[in-house]
């Protein structure tokens, strides 16, 4: 069994510099001391579990590096490089490239004009990419990806500024099982998931508020924000393992332990194949 391998950026630089999603508010803030110590608690929850964590040297006047899902997209040894829609994000490109050039990756980047914002707004479950679009990626950034690496994508609309990247609302477990918030998509995008994952868990609204779908999946368990009560006890009752780890001043950012990670050796519920 291959050891899981994640890429995390420690929070020495984090904090509510801009606003840019719904979540985010300079006058609330960020604790940096209790960032600090719940970035540390998701890192140990992830090595107890097994995985081998890299890291990304954090830089100053990047307060989303953190955030290291929405570098770009991972397929086998390719990295394909996110197109953020917003400056203040977009000065983090740069950073990851270099990162993955330097590590062996075949770093791509999609053409000019067309958003795309990593693992946040794309996620495989099984052989099919499933891809949110409408308020952060563009959907035909994603089928250029799928032009890119010869696979599926069912692009997804998201109808909901809070949940404005896919991660926050969707979350593949296997193959063929998914966490999603069904009011998070427009309708078509709900009849695309329940027509291709044969096994959905319904999150509910004051689960998915908390990020309840923002999950890292490490074989058969599932690190959640603290306090997804329900969501806790439905996954236990599917089958998983439950870690919950207290987020919620990376959620005063809009983000959570998915946004927090980026899985460089294949998502659990990813069937890349040949």
């Amino acid at each position: 069994m291959t050891t899981p391998t994640i890429l995390m950026c420690p929070p020495d630089h984090y904090g509510i510099e801009y606003e840019i999603n719904p979540w985010m508010s300079r006058a609330r803030g960020a604790v940096k001391e209790t960032a600090q110590q719940q970035w540390r608690n998701l890192y140990e929850t992830l090595v107890s579990l097994g995985v081998h964590v890299e890291l990304l040297e954090a830089k100053p006047g990047l307060p989303d590096l953190v955030f290291t899902a929405n570098a770009g997209l991972m397929f086998k040894n390719r990295f394909i490089s996110a197109r953020f829609r917003h400056e203040e994000r977009a000065r983090e490109t740069p950073v990851f490239d270099a990162w993955f050039s330097s590590h062996g990756y075949q770093v791509e980047h999609l053409p000019e004009g067309m958003y795309f914002e990593g693992a946040g707004d794309a996620l495989f479950c099984g052989s099919i990419l499933f891809a949110g679009y409408r308020i952060r990626s563009d959907a035909a950034a994603h089928q250029e990806i799928g032009r890119m690496i010869g696979k599926q994508v069912l692009p997804l609309e998201l109808v909901d500024g809070r949940f404005y990247h896919l991660d926050t609302c969707f979350c593949p477990l296997t193959p063929s099982t998914a966490l999603w918030f069904p009011p998070a998509f427009d309708g078509y995008a709900q009849r695309v998931i329940r027509t291709h994952i044969p096994q959905l868990i319904e999150v509910g609204e004051a689960d998915a508020k908390r990020f309840g779908c923002n999950a890292v999946v490490v074989r058969h368990n599932v690190v959640i924000n603290a306090g997804c009560d329900q969501l806790a006890r439905d996954l236990q009752d599917a089958g998983f393992g439950v870690l919950p780890v207290a987020l919620d001043e990376f959620l005063k950012a809009g983000g959570s332990a998915k946004c927090l990670t980026l899985r460089l050796d294949g998502e659990e519920a990813a069937v890349w194949g040949d």
